[in-house]
């Protein structure tokens, strides 16, 4: 069984409702181990990869997470596509609780987690000025329709640090430069996923207002838990549709983002490293 589409699922969501001969895949990789054992089996006809972001019973902060070996491992197995559900705070009033957002954009307040898999000897700059497959943001969006819900394309995602929450002034700062939410994992995952050229897309499952809105003014663990357990049924729904939609191949640049963006000398390449990276880097070198 050789899965081309993966499921991340972020807080609330540490299963995949509908699975059938699933089975369990634990991999190793040049990274370390993943936050999970991968669930490998069939969804909506097709052969599906999930791996819980946080591991089976939240036990992994959003620093924490071993970013490369996630998606490492997905690639591993054969994945083209990640679906990454994720769950986040809304900063624009439109964007209410229990709605979805598939944001096109990214903006990086994290501290030193390491984005990419290169360095030791083969430097690689990937374009990332479009962030996310926009082919699965669409087949995302119309899926969520098909499912009922409340679901919006566009925006941008702000990725902070964590694991506490934000402040009100960074929360107000965060609005006034425009951004629609407020999460702490996905940043990470995208860079990762263009390197491996795997087309990857967000869904944003809005949980809270964040601390700025007057009528929300902290953020508590059990209001957003509330919220998760409608969103991951929500997820659960738009997931199914759009792994139905998904087309057998694809069509996009995802698959060959390495193709111009490896700068170093090939003959200059460590041969440790090339074999490090031969999953990714072996048909370039």
């Amino acid at each position: 069984m050789k899965p081309t589409i993966g499921i991340i699922g972020g807080s609330g969501l540490y299963s995949m409702p509908g699975f059938e001969r699933h089975e369990e895949r634990t991999i190793e990789t040049p990274w370390g181990a993943p936050s999970d054992a991968y669930i490998v089996g069939e969804l909506a006809g097709r052969e599906v990869a999930f791996l819980a972001r946080h591991g089976r019973g939240h036990r992994l902060s959003p620093s924490e997470l071993n970013f490369r070996a996630n998606i490492w491992g997905m690639k591993s197995l054969g994945v083209e596509r990640i679906l990454s559900l994720s769950a986040v705070g809304s900063l624009k009033e439109e964007h209410k609780p229990l709605d979805f957002v598939i944001p096109y954009q990214f903006v990086d307040r994290t501290r030193g987690r390491v984005s990419t898999f290169f360095g030791e000897g083969l430097v690689a700059h990937i374009s990332f000025a479009h962030p996310i497959c926009s082919q699965m943001a669409d087949i995302a969006y119309a899926a969520g329709q098909d499912a009922g819900v409340r679901v919006k394309l566009g925006g941008t995602y702000l990725c902070m640090e964590g694991p506490a929450f934000s402040t009100l002034a960074e929360s107000n700062l965060y609005r006034s430069w425009g951004m629609d939410v407020i999460g702490m994992t996905n940043l990470q995952e995208a860079k990762l996923a263009r390197e491996a050229e795997l087309c990857y897309t967000t869904i944003a499952m809005v949980t809270d207002y964040d601390c700025w809105h007057p009528e929300h003014d902290a953020v508590t663990v059990n209001d957003i838990i509330a919220n998760l357990t409608q969103n991951a049924a929500n997820a659960a729904k738009l997931v199914k549709a759009a792994v139905a939609a998904m087309p057998e191949g694809r069509t996009c640049k995802c698959g060959s983002a390495l193709a111009h963006a490896l700068i170093t000398d090939r003959k200059a390449v460590p041969e440790a490293t090339r074999k490090k990276l031969e999953l990714l880097v072996g048909k370039y070198l």
